[in-house]
């Protein structure tokens, strides 16, 4: 689902309107439906409740016309303020303020902040809150009485629900311009907007509703601009492939993984268990000849190759062993230690492999002095890196906290300029493409904040991207099912407790929520 900016929304709607020919007031009919419809959801009894509708003067506050006639209509209680000027309402707001005063719904004007500190009290007594203020307009921080009205309403006791955006939000960047009003429930329009998607901004939006306004969607992914998109359930489900009854495990891949050192077995084990439990048909573990009798006994279900090693890590020279056993797809990195001969492992796969390539952890921080070998060449394999912020900050030369500020620019950046494919890990993992594509992820919660679990991500991308030989969808459902399947984990272990194996546990069943799949559906389905 793509995610837009004020000026990819802005010509979303001029579209529409003139090549589509859908009239703007007929968007703006649907855009108050859709907001009612979004009340009557989200509310029980609905009938019996009292809604201020806080209207700006623009085609936001035109929504909110709607949005109380479509109420009134339906016998709830509803009260209109319009802050500012009646007189300055215009255009298809004004018709649609025109029509209320015709049913008998005369707005309030606020113009001041004593008009505010008159009618405010009355407005803290209602049991819900529309706010129809501002939308994607907004590019100046609230100042003034508005500063008071969102401070006023967020200390208040009354669920708002926001019309496009939260008043206070700028389209244009997730952070906060200033002070902002938080919602319960942000409807937005069309498609969803940068701010309600990553954070902080998505802290003020509470619940996201898309809601279907006309806009055709062959419009909306059409808009020029940045691609940013929003992962949803239904696109990634139709990613999962189907499974044959007669297939075999070399249908499946043959998925590699070089990893572990003395202290870090634990890291190799995981990685091998998130490529298993992502359907690989076949895993193994090229781990120091010194760990493989501890990595071994973590799984039967994966095999093992030595490699030389120096007492704690691998030495000079697995590179050759590694490039004699390729197969379809390798992961590098997790728990791998430092040193010169993991450098030279890594470099190796770079330059000399010819299959797809996973780099995680401990490939990266051996690239981090020298970052220009982590290129692949236009046409050549696929490589994909799987960082987590500080990982990021040491290959591109600046702060974690540089990162974390412009996180969608540093991931899209490196994934153009070096032609692979980055999985920036973190609250809301990106994807970002040699294309310059860019992925959010919205599965996934604190509890995953804990060791191993990057480790398990990136033997999940080394599976299914054996599977489906497509890199970009590989990282979109791994990223989906890995935050998944973490959701799961914290409900049934809560978000303190949860480890990266309760994860591991909880592919499955995250595989079978996504699909809408159920056990005696599968058994069904063979006849039995």
């Amino acid at each position: 689902m793509r995610v837009l900016n004020a000026a990819q929304m802005r010509e979303a709607d001029a579209r529409t309107i003139g090549e589509i020919g859908i009239p703007s007031i007929v968007l703006m009919e649907n855009a108050g439906r859709q907001v009612v419809a979004a009340l009557e959801t989200g509310f029980d009894d609905l009938a019996s409740r009292h809604v201020a509708v806080l209207c700006g003067r623009g085609s936001n506050g035109g929504d909110g016309f709607v949005v109380a006639r479509t109420l009134l209509q339906r016998d709830v209680e509803v009260s209109v303020f319009v802050l500012g000027s009646i007189g300055d309402v215009r255009g298809d707001a004004r018709l649609n303020l025109e029509i209320l005063g015709r049913l008998g719904l005369t707005a309030v004007e606020i113009d001041d902040s004593q008009d505010w500190e008159l009618h405010f009290p009355a407005i803290a007594q209602c049991d819900i809150v529309v706010d129809a203020l501002f939308g994607t307009g907004l590019k100046a921080p609230l100042s003034g009485l508005l500063e008071t009205i969102a401070a006023d309403l967020n200390g208040a006791n009354v669920p708002v629900v926001a019309v496009d955006l939260p008043s206070g939000l700028s389209a244009d960047t997730p952070d906060l311009i200033g002070d902002c009003i938080r919602a319960a429930v942000t409807v937005t329009l069309g498609a969803p907007k940068l701010p309600l998607v990553l954070p902080p901004g998505e802290t003020h939006a509470g619940r996201i509703v898309i809601a279907d306004i006309g806009i055709p969607h062959d419009v909306i992914d059409g808009v020029d601009g940045p691609r940013l998109e929003l992962l949803t359930p239904a696109d990634v489900r139709e990613i999962v492939p189907p499974r044959q009854m007669d297939s075999h495990k070399g249908d499946y891949g043959h998925v590699l993984v070089v990893a572990g050192s003395m202290g870090k077995t634990g890291a190799a084990h995981l990685a091998a268990l998130g490529a298993l439990r992502s359907g690989a048909g076949v895993v193994t573990v090229a781990t120091p000849v010194s760990c493989l009798p501890i990595v071994a006994a973590m799984a039967p279900e994966y095999m093992t190759l030595p490699l030389p090693d120096n007492g704690e890590a691998v030495a000079h020279g697995a590179i050759e062993q590694v490039l004699t056993f390729e197969r379809d797809v390798i992961v590098a990195g997790p728990g791998l230690g430092p040193g010169q001969p993991v450098v030279e492992l890594v470099t190796g796969l770079l330059e000399r492999g010819t299959v797809p390539l996973v780099l995680d952890a401990d490939a990266l921080n051996a690239l981090a002095r020298d970052p220009s070998r982590l290129i692949a060449p236009e046409g050549s394999r696929d490589v994909v890196i799987t960082p987590h912020p500080g990982e990021m900050a040491r290959l591109v030369g600046t702060s974690v906290e540089a990162v974390q500020a412009s996180r969608i620019d540093v991931a899209r950046d490196f994934a153009t300029s070096r032609h692979v494919y980055v999985v920036l890990k973190g609250h809301r993992t990106l994807v970002a493409t040699p294309d310059g594509h860019v992925f959010i992820n919205p599965t996934g919660n604190p509890g995953m904040a804990s060791g191993g679990s990057g480790d398990l991500l990136a033997g999940m991308i080394g599976a299914w991207l054996a599977q489906l030989l497509d890199t970009e969808a590989a990282c979109k459902l791994a990223v989906f099912l890995h935050g998944l399947a973490g959701d799961l984990a914290e409900a049934d272990k809560g978000d303190v407790a949860m480890t990266a194996s309760d994860i591991a546990a909880h592919l499955g069943d995250a595989v079978l929520e996504l699909t809408g799949r159920k056990t005696s559906d599968r058994r069904d389905s063979r006849g039995t």
